[in-house]
């Protein structure tokens, strides 16, 4: 496992983290997430990400515990705020009111002192930037988080808040949080450019389009017994399309895309690599991206996850990934 300092900051997580969304709490069972967890530690792997609103709360609880017979100081954890954690009108968003507690919520279900990596896991419209910024410096400055970051915010949005911290001396942004994938690129347009000049890295999800860069998924065909495509309770992006936030565009997973997709396999095998792993190699190929997080319901998932950490992809590779994936 290779590991990528956060930005220009000085902690370093995995090249290949493991995240919860849709599976622990959701999907899979606790023993399974624990397997997991266990797994991703022999891999080296030693980012792990959450939110408070993955399963309302029930992601965190079962992180926390499969987390909690290892070292405190032996990984990096992230969790998120912002969306509903309740019916009324405090129970969300980006107040002072909302992180504050939120927070402490949160840190209760992981089991831990502080967090390592706090996101705003969106932007919110209706608080004051200065405000939300405000009590993150303070979580900061009471050793409750140790940074704290952004989830598919805009450039612009970034690039706002990045002035106040530095005008207001508060603890900076380091992280921000995107989709992308060799499907979803539009943060290469803007955000990237701006991170990279403020020292600010990409940790980014998504990195195989829900399981559609895995080659699992073929043209006319039902998804696999077991796949993320054949859960309900996990399906919901597939079925209605990816979106592209950055661009607000939504990607149809159809047979098209599937057949495009069967034409990038060739192309890992002779790289060496399962077209999984080139996916993930791809997104590393990007030097702001500190990190892709990866999803797993069973622990062999995330020893060929990991296994991509390291890769290279040559120029001549990358240009034949481009032309099959070009639009139609």
């Amino acid at each position: 496992m290779q590991y990528r300092r956060l930005g220009k900051y000085g902690i370093q997580v995995s090249e290949i983290s493991l995240g919860a969304f849709l599976t622990y709490g959701n999907s899979t069972t606790t023993e399974t997430a624990q397997a997991c967890i266990d797994r991703a530690f022999e891999q080296g792997i030693n980012f792990f990400d959450n939110a408070n609103a993955y399963a309302r709360g029930e992601a965190e609880k079962v992180v926390g515990q499969a987390l909690a017979r290892y070292a405190r100081e032996s990984y990096v954890l992230a969790t998120k705020v912002y969306f509903p954690m309740g019916p009324g009108p405090n129970d969300r968003g980006l107040s002072r009111k909302h992180i504050f507690e939120q927070c402490h919520a949160s840190l209760k279900r992981l089991g831990v002192d502080y967090i390592d990596l706090y996101q705003c896991h969106r932007y919110d419209e209706n608080t004051p930037l200065e405000e939300t910024l405000q009590a993150l410096d303070d979580l900061a400055r009471q050793g409750k988080i140790l940074y704290y970051g952004v989830s598919e915010w805009t450039a612009s949005q970034i690039g706002a808040a990045v002035e106040i911290t530095r005008a207001r001396g508060f603890h900076p942004i380091v992280s921000n949080q995107p989709q992308y994938n060799l499907l979803a690129r539009g943060i290469e347009r803007e955000v990237i450019p701006l991170c990279e000049r403020e020292g600010i890295g990409q940790v980014v999800f998504s990195p195989l389009a829900q399981g559609a860069l895995t080659g699992k998924y073929k043209p006319g065909e039902p998804p696999p017994a077991g796949s993320r495509a054949a859960d309900p309770k996990q399906n919901m992006f597939l079925k209605n399309g990816l979106v592209d936030a950055y661009v607000h565009d939504r990607i149809p997973v159809n047979d098209a895309l599937l057949q495009r997709v069967q034409a990038l396999a060739p192309i890992a095998a002779e790289a060496g690599m399962s077209l999984s792993q080139m996916a993930l190699a791809w997104c590393l190929c990007q030097k702001n991206v500190a990190s892709v997080i990866v999803g797993a319901s069973r622990p062999e998932q995330v020893g060929e996850n990991a296994a991509a950490s390291g890769k290279t992809l040559p120029a001549e590779v990358l240009d034949r990934i481009d032309e099959v994936l070009k639009p139609q």
